[in-house]
């Protein structure tokens, strides 16, 4: 198994008072990380529940108190699986952590930010810490390997992603697993929970945000592409990205006359995905969207790598209407890093940037790439 860097974050965090709360897409590690966790806790009593299962859910569903000290018991470590699936569990949370404090643990894991959130956000203001899990950083797999191994796997990753068990398989089963994810488990959550009426369309809208990775999306056109009301475009986006499928970056700007500030543009967490979605896992050399995929891959393990490390910064993209660009903008600490993100030949940068105060820039190619998704800065 690949040592996940949540897990040396999490051990940290243990009976410290908090609730803790693992968010990620289905099948990305969180019940793995935290079995192994519970597995180097295991002269603690451990008490583990499943949102799946009917019984659970009802031992968990608006109980008092005293039924919540009868259930729980002696034991140490109470772990939620699927937590999302549990009526009122932010109640329920609270009222376990408010009685128990340090005593005992409890961890809940979910596959969607939208349901999780909605339950917990209030009545555990101040009682959780929460971690998000993304599939396998570079990081994580350099750690596992080398870095001359990532570099050799660096066209799979391209093309067929990070997920743990799709990166460890075979490449000849590699397809067939990222085409059972996508169809069996990516959008159980949303499909299950949120009443989506017209799955064709919420796969359609997927695969015409794939076709445009890397450019800015408009709204309104996908909505008259797809023959669906804007507001339903607005909804689905929301939730494929509460569900970890898909981010947007916004537009970085200061001078709304030169820059275009109501396009986004849109990544996916996982580049298999995306590849799955239109069904395409040629090799590089055959595609014409090599650029795209170059581009979403550095700017997902950047933000991998931030989130590992406690990295905080605001991300966007900027591009003025006489074209020029910078692929990633990262602000933090009153500074301004541009990047542009380039597979092939270099390119000069734009001196209009430079212009704003604290500006500076970098080009990640092939031959620096691993410095800037694996440290803080990059030569």
């Amino acid at each position: 198994m690949i040592e996940r860097i949540t897990e040396k974050s999490l051990k940290k965090d243990l009976f410290k008072g908090k609730v803790i709360i693992i968010l990620g897409a289905r099948q990305v590690g969180k019940t793995t990380v935290t079995k192994s966790l519970l597995k180097n806790n295991k002269n603690r009593g451990i008490l583990s529940f499943n949102g799946e299962n009917p019984t659970d859910r009802e031992k968990l569903s608006n109980k008092d108190l005293e039924a919540l000290e009868q259930l729980i018991g002696n034991h140490d470590i109470i772990f939620v699986d699927e937590a999302q699936k549990i009526p009122h569990i932010g109640q329920t949370a609270k009222l376990i952590v408010d009685k128990f404090k340090k005593k005992k643990q409890l961890i809940l894991t979910g596959s969607s930010s939208f349901n999780i959130s909605s339950q917990t956000n209030e009545p555990l203001t101040g009682r959780k810490f929460v971690y998000e899990m993304f599939p396998l950083s570079a990081e994580e797999i350099a750690n596992h390997k080398d870095l001359l191994t990532l570099q050799k796997e660096l066209e799979n990753l391209l093309i067929y992603g990070s997920y743990p068990e799709i990166y460890l398989a075979g490449n000849q089963k590699k397809e067939r697993l990222l085409t059972e994810l996508v169809s069996s488990y990516l959008f159980k959550d949303i499909f299950e929970l949120q009443n989506i009426r017209s799955p064709a369309v919420l796969t359609n809208l997927l695969r015409a945000l794939a076709l445009q990775v890397g450019s800015q999306v408009s709204l309104n056109e996908l909505s008259n592409l797809l023959n669906i009301d804007l507001k339903t475009v607005e909804r689905y986006i929301d939730l494929l990205e509460k569900s970890y499928i898909i981010f947007r970056l916004p537009p970085f700007y200061t001078n709304k006359r030169k820059a275009i500030s109501k396009l986004q543009k849109i990544y996916f967490y996982d580049l298999g995905v995306r590849n799955s979605i239109l069904n395409n896992f040629n090799a590089l050399v055959q595609r014409d969207d090599v650029g795209a995929l170059w581009e979403n891959y550095i700017i997902i393990e950047r933000m991998k790598y931030r989130h590992h490390h406690f990295i905080n910064a605001n991300q966007y993209f900027w591009r003025t209407y006489n074209g020029a660009e910078m692929d990633l903008v990262e602000e933090r600490g009153g500074e301004l890093k541009g990047y542009e993100i380039k597979w092939g030949k270099k390119r000069t940068h734009p001196k209009s940037w430079l212009d704003h105060k604290g500006a500076s820039y970098r080009t990640i190619d092939r031959e620096n790439f691993m410095e800037f998704i694996m440290h803080d800065q990059v030569k």
